[in-house]
């Protein structure tokens, strides 16, 4: 396949994995932040890392240690191009901080390097080219953070194979905050930490909080999202990762917040609440913070956050 344009841009938001009970099975776009990812067309096939900027200056330059280069060579390959591309990737999301930076960078170059072939692929036909780009990071990799920086909003895996994503309604009058320390932790060393079986009764808890929490979002109750936004499966596991977690927990609970969690394997720490209550749940979660010697940095987006979008050229 030869190529339409001889350059492109795409960007794509950071992410909230799981969000909280939705263990890879739910992701959330969280627009606060975003990936951006240049492509320019070359004759010598193949990718190549072209410049770096923004929050890191320097990346890997291979396929296998860069989830901006793996994801566009899987659309090239997939496309059966006769050409190669220059990758410049521009960080915007934190690195290992339970953003979704690999999965930012995944799906903008996904999408740059979708949006110079002659016959582009659909939004869900890229989806498993993203995901090559995700598996930098983890292998197997996971899908919550690369379909929600993808489609926007909020997404449901409902099925794996094959594929079945959806996007979810979103409550009205609810918003959503995010704090990320300075501390990192990488998803691959996360997974590590959980057990392979739970106990019955966890597991039982568990779908009555997700299925709470899904409903709620479909049907607009907010006292079934907060009902549901409770995290006792991942979160109880990988407690040790962050020692100041339960008290910003417990002070954006007590400030009003419908639930609070690890955003992703962490350290980041997300929360949603009212509208009306936003201000004080951010409040207490910044003093709990403080109160623990452990700075972190807010960041808020909209709940219905966009996803994947193309850029203008400079």
């Amino acid at each position: 396949m030869k190529s339409k344009r001889t350059a492109a841009r795409a960007s794509a938001p950071a992410s909230i994995g799981n969000v909280g009970v939705g263990f890879d099975v739910l992701g959330l776009a969280f627009d606060a932040v975003r990936d951006t990812v240049s492509v320019t067309v070359e004759e010598t096939r193949g990718v190549r890392l072209g410049t770096v900027s923004g929050l890191v200056e320097t990346l890997p330059g291979t396929v296998g240690q860069n989830c901006a280069l793996a994801a566009a060579s899987a659309v090239l390959e997939a496309a059966g191009a006769r050409f190669g591309l220059r990758v410049d990737v521009h960080k915007g999301v934190p690195m290992s901080a339970g953003m979704g930076g690999s999965a930012a960078s995944a799906v903008a170059a996904a999408g740059a390097a979708n949006a110079v072939l002659e016959s582009p692929f659909s939004l869900s036909d890229l989806l498993p080219l993203a995901m090559e780009g995700e598996r930098v990071s983890a292998d197997p990799p996971p899908w919550d953070n690369v379909m929600a920086a993808l489609m926007g909003g909020l997404v449901l895996a409902a099925r794996l194979d094959p594929p079945l994503i959806r996007r979810l309604p979103l409550p009205a009058d609810i918003a959503c905050l995010l704090f990320h320390p300075r501390r990192t932790i990488e998803t691959q060393s996360a997974r590590q930490l959980l057990a392979p079986v739970i106990a019955k009764d966890i597991a039982v808890e568990h779908s009555r909080n997700m299925a709470a929490f899904v409903a709620g979002c479909a049907t607009n109750d907010v006292d079934l999202v907060a009902s549901g936004l409770n995290d006792v499966f991942i979160e109880p596991q990988r407690a040790t990762l962050l020692p100041e977690l339960a008290a910003v927990k417990t002070a954006a609970l007590n400030a009003g917040a419908l639930g609070c969690s690890f955003s992703g394997s962490g350290p980041s720490v997300f929360a949603w609440a009212r509208e009306r209550d936003l201000p004080a749940v951010e409040s207490a979660m910044s003093g709990a913070f403080k109160a623990a010697g452990c700075p972190a940095t807010v960041y808020d987006a909209p709940l219905d956050s966009a996803g994947l979008r193309l850029e203008p050229l400079e």
